[in-house]
């Protein structure tokens, strides 16, 4: 196989974009989600995609189910070089015209195998912010960088990310798959717990780990269980905290009121079963699960960093706090499961704006019509496809609001 440098081929007349997917991770996670999204919603007519994945895992399952071609390479941070190997034999084989990469590690590996195919390298940025890694593969591969937070995007401008190579691209739901539903006894999660539909219940959902805060929301159990004492409080996920977690509900004395419940299929049915949704990161950037449980019209108190003031209309559709206060979370919660005419209204309030602001298609195609931008520059398109109405060339300096 060789490695040196090689032109890209232009595309034939009317060919799918080819993209390869490069995730540093193939956990049930956010950013993996995301990915899935993309692939399932983009049409197949304009995109094909080839996803390069660290391992096995239930993920490249349902992106092959999704006609994803998906090749296992690890990523660990020392890089191996028979991985630069595969992905850069990958690229020429599968004529990849954009490389789209996922997390620090991948973004290094895009870094390299796109310099020496001479192919574009696109990275988003799922976090808060840009780690040292992602901006040095930046500033030598000239790779674009794109975030799903308001604050991300001036924050890159910060480090010094060349304008012309930064976009924001906000995360979106899936509106028609997460909407309101009539809750009915019996449902699997209550059920599993031993609670009636009417019992309170406050819920967690993401990844057991550090940066989510998973502790802090125990923490928030025992203040509820002061204030409310017939509430009930849940965290569906797993991950490194797990065991860490079951100790402190027997500290506090929570068994029977706190549920660890472990990883949850169902989600648009799951989120119908909360009275109240928790997100108690202690960083991030536009959560996932808080934009699906918006869309189910569930209420959310939230910690007020990275993108989540951008999701969360404070006052009208949940509360939000700063980060680590357990007691004010508590208290918060304890007002929306007391009252259900409060939760009723910003229940609908959320579901009417992620509706309005926050629906999945039109963030979607912008990211769509940024691959092509980067892969297929207005002379090329010109030449191989029906014409569609161009984006600008260069980014806004400044960013649009994700409520716009």
């Amino acid at each position: 196989m060789l490695l040196n440098a090689v032109t890209p081929l232009p595309p034939a007349r009317g060919q799918r974009l080819q993209v390869l997917q490069l995730l540093g991770n193939a956990i049930v996670g956010g950013m993996e989600s995301w990915v899935l999204r993309l692939v399932q919603r983009l049409p197949s007519e304009r995109f094909a995609f080839t996803a390069l994945c660290p391992f096995e895992s239930p993920l490249t399952d349902q992106l092959r189910a999704h006609g994803v071609e998906v090749e296992i390479a690890p990523m660990p941070d020392d890089l191996p070089w028979t991985t630069l190997q595969a992905a850069c034999a990958l690229i020429q084989q599968r004529r990849i015209e954009l490389l789209h990469a996922h997390l620090p590690a991948a973004h290094m590996l895009a870094g390299l195998a796109g310099r020496l195919t001479q192919r574009p390298v696109l990275t988003t940025i799922h976090a808060r912010q840009l780690t040292t890694l992602d901006l040095e593969v930046h500033r030598l591969a000239r790779s674009h960088v794109s975030v799903v937070a308001r604050q991300s995007y001036f924050h890159a401008l910060g480090l010094g990310v060349d304008p012309a190579l930064l976009s924001f691209e906000p995360n979106g739901v899936d509106t028609a798959l997460f909407k309101p539903r009539e809750r009915a006894a019996g449902e699997p999660l209550r059920a599993r717990l031993g609670l009636a539909p009417d019992v309170p219940l406050a819920g967690f959902v993401g990844r057991l780990s550090p940066e989510k805060g998973p502790e802090v929301f125990v923490r928030t159990a025992l203040m509820l269980k002061a204030r409310c004492p017939a509430a009930h409080a849940v965290l569906v996920g797993e991950g490194p905290m797990h065991d860490e977690l079951q100790g402190l509900v027997r500290r506090y004395g929570l068994e029977g009121h706190v549920h660890l419940a472990g990883l949850w299929r169902d989600m648009p049915a799951l989120y119908g079963e909360l009275d109240v949704l928790v997100s108690c990161s202690h960083t991030e950037a536009m959560p996932l699960a808080l934009l699906e449980a918006m869309a189910c019209g569930v209420p959310a108190v939230a910690t007020r960093v990275g993108g989540v003031p951008d999701i969360v209309e404070h006052g009208h559709t949940g509360w939000l706090v700063g980060p680590g206060d357990f007691d004010d979370i508590g208290r918060c919660c304890a007002l929306l499961l007391g009252d259900a005419n409060l939760r009723r209204r910003m229940g609908e309030r959320a579901r009417e704006r992620t509706v309005q602001r926050l629906d999945l298609g039109p963030s979607v195609e912008r990211v769509g019509a940024l691959m092509e931008r980067l892969a297929r520059p207005v002379s090329q398109q010109r030449d191989s496809a029906p014409p569609r109405p161009e984006r600008a060339e260069r980014p806004e300096r400044h960013p649009r609001s994700a409520s716009t």
